[in-house]
């Protein structure tokens, strides 16, 4: 009978993360390290169970049905594994850990935190600014705030308030925007990550994508946001992207309307921890701080 003695814990984690993920890549952005060692390691723990765990194939990896059960007993340990160490840690209630999106955090949360400061100061904030989907179940994260349609597995999650976009522009590239149509004239920035597209936008104004020209392409919203200051573009921006440029002039919103998206901005904790006073105070400050942000 094999022991863990025979099988290294760095191979079950990434027989786990591949296997829950679904993906080398995704396993390797949660845990922080390359494809390739992924790969070896998942290489290494089969070889030493003597068993193949993962069928390879044109599409990527898929466990086999012995895989599916393996992977599903260790989310459930790496689970119990974190609970215990979070006994024994006796976490602080003042302590408190956010995974958020680098660019809202960037361009919106973090200057807005210094209220929560000052209205709670004995609490410690510390932000992972992280691209990828922490589990908050398997990590010391204690809250996530996340973008999308709140459809996260094994997590409690809570809508704070929906996304709306709205085109954005330096001042003097907004002076060519008369009407909606305009758009077809004046370069487009774009980002091939966005959860959603101009027709978002345009076709509550009873036009289409297709009319849209070329501009230039970046694969971070925040600098697709800078590229609009810089007068590059019109951006297709969302309130918490843009609403600090907007208030000091750096872009202006050519037209009125603004839409939603379909998604929105979600709350997301673990799904059997209970809530602490820091957690809980920080939760209502977000909705606060959502709730104010600017309207239509």
């Amino acid at each position: 009978m094999l022991n863990l003695r025979q099988v290294h814990l760095k191979g079950l984690r990434a027989v786990e993360a591949v296997g829950r993920l679904g993906s080398m890549r995704a396993a390797a952005d949660e845990l922080g390290v390359t494809v390739g060692a992924v790969s070896q390691q998942v290489l290494k723990t089969e070889e030493q169970i003597g068993r193949t765990l993962f069928a390879r194939g044109p599409k990527g990896l898929r466990p086999t049905p012995l895989g599916e059960e393996v992977v599903r007993r260790l989310t459930a340990g790496f689970g119990e594994l974190a609970a215990a160490l979070a006994l024994a840690d006796q976490r602080r209630d003042d302590a408190l850990t956010v995974s958020v999106a680098p660019v809202l955090a960037g361009k919106w949360l973090v200057w807005r935190l210094h209220r929560f400061a000052e209205a709670h100061p004995a609490v410690r904030v510390r932000l992972d600014a992280s691209l990828g989907l922490v589990d908050p179940n398997l990590t010391d994260v204690d809250a996530c705030i996340r973008v999308g349609w709140g459809d996260w597995p094994g997590v409690r999650a809570e809508k704070l308030r929906d996304q709306r976009v709205f085109p954005v522009c330096s001042p003097a590239m907004a002076q060519l925007l008369r009407a909606p149509a305009d758009l077809a004239r004046v370069p487009i920035i774009r980002d091939p990550h966005a959860m959603f597209g101009w027709d978002v936008w345009l076709r509550p104004n009873g036009l289409d994508e297709a009319i849209l020209g070329d501009g230039p392409t970046f694969s971070d919203a925040g600098l697709g946001l800078d590229a609009a200051i810089a007068g590059h573009g019109v951006l297709l921006g969302w309130e918490t992207l843009v609403v600090d440029a907007l208030a000091m002039g750096r872009v202006v919103a050519p037209f009125p309307d603004r839409y939603e998206t379909g998604i929105g901005y979600w709350f997301v904790e673990p799904l059997h921890t209970p809530r602490t006073p820091a957690v809980r105070a920080f939760r209502t400050w977000l909705k606060a701080e959502l709730a104010d942000a600017p309207a239509a």
